[in-house]
């Protein structure tokens, strides 16, 4: 009995320092080298996409598909249903709309 008591003080004093020790981490996000293009629900798509991924990520995606709006409709479905974007469901095709279109 007395040998666990003296154990679980151990473990506990141990858990004491490590907690004491964490440290939040903090990162530098490069700046921006592109911004999102003028365009109808450019609001919208701001505050959707830009607390995830930059620009820059959008203008790295295939412009050379048959069907724009197909691509950014599987794309944005990917966002909520994969990383779990919380896009209202009303939202989808305005946002789907400027990225096809401007993009």
């Amino acid at each position: 009995m007395k040998h666990q008591l003296l154990l679980a003080i151990a473990l506990a004093a141990s858990l004491g320092l490590v907690t004491a020790r964490a440290v939040p981490v903090v990162y530098k996000l490069p700046e921006e080298t592109a911004a999102l293009k003028p365009g109808p629900n450019l609001d919208l798509v701001k505050s959707n996409c830009t607390g995830c991924h930059s620009a820059d990520y959008v203008n790295t995606q295939p412009r050379n598909v048959k069907s724009r709006k197909d691509f950014w409709q599987t794309e944005v479905t990917k966002m909520i249903k994969l990383y779990g974007a919380p896009i209202k469901e009303a939202d989808v095709p305005k946002i789907v709309e400027y990225l096809a279109t401007t993009y």
